[in-house]
């Protein structure tokens, strides 16, 4: 078993643990790399079915592409897709001028919770990694969520030889982070390996940008880069020393903004 081996069968173990413990499942999809790569993993950990719905948050900003490439592969894979909306803050016109963290709060955080207290779900699944992000680094894989989807970073379980906690109070929630052990370079390789189906907007776009962290088009910003194959990827990573998340503009507003966000239940 190599290294990828073991990082599939440990993710595949989450899934199913978390499958058979919690009732009222759905997976976040945020049509990026990492949510992908989850999207896959589910599909092997139940043998080609997806037994739980797919949500995804429209923001009503994202980039060109990634809705196509939503709708393309839903249909394509049969996926049981629910696409929720903070229809009345993108009515009173909040975007990223309004601040970043409160567009954020509102368009994503909001609306995430929003999907959560319609279809009472009792565990999101997440494609969080923790070499992306110093706050996620915090995270458990069975990470327990307040009444209202609040994080406590300060107060978590312990987890010991794959031993999770999985039984929450009446209300609450739990968020599941089955490639939190992965990093981003693992990512890419699996997706080559298993050949994953990625947006367009991470490979070179012939101007010598790409885009390696994919998020709203306002907050998002391209790197310079000739990689226009995973292959090409790969090889930038193994030398990189650029942090994967220095184009998204929410993390820069404020030196704990992006724990704040995670805090008030941010994905």
């Amino acid at each position: 078993m190599n290294d990828l081996d073991a990082l599939e069968q440990q993710s595949l173990f989450i899934l199913r643990e978390a499958f058979s413990r919690i009732e009222k499942l759905a997976l976040l999809w945020s049509i990026g790399k990492d949510s992908c790569a989850v999207l896959w993993l589910v599909k092997k950990a139940f043998f080609g079915h997806v037994p739980f719905p797919i949500v995804h948050v429209d923001t009503g900003c994202k980039m060109d592409g990634m809705i196509e490439f939503r709708d393309k592969l839903a249909k394509d894979w049969n996926l049981p897709l629910i696409v929720g909306q903070n229809t009345a803050a993108l009515k009173q016109g909040i975007g990223p001028q309004m601040g970043r963290v409160t567009c954020c709060e509102a368009l994503k955080t909001d609306g995430l919770k929003a999907i959560v207290a319609e279809h009472g779900f009792k565990g999101i699944i997440a494609g969080i990694r923790r070499d992306e992000e110093g706050t996620r680094a915090k995270e458990r894989v069975f990470s327990p969520r307040g009444v209202d989807s609040a994080w406590n970073l300060h107060d978590q379980p312990p987890e010991f030889w794959d031993q999770y906690t999985t039984s929450v109070p009446s209300g609450a929630s739990i968020r599941i982070h089955p490639i939190l052990h992965w990093t981003e370079l693992d990512i890419w390789r699996y997706i080559e390996r298993e050949n994953i189906p990625v947006v367009d907007l991470y490979f070179d776009n012939g101007e010598g940008q790409r885009y390696r962290s994919l998020g709203c088009a306002p907050c998002t910003s391209p790197i310079q880069s000739r990689a226009s194959s995973i292959a090409g990827i790969v090889a930038e990573l193994e030398t990189t020393t650029v942090s994967e998340r220095s184009g998204r503009a929410q993390d820069k507003e404020s030196e704990d903004a992006f724990e704040k966000l995670r805090a008030n239940g941010y994905m």
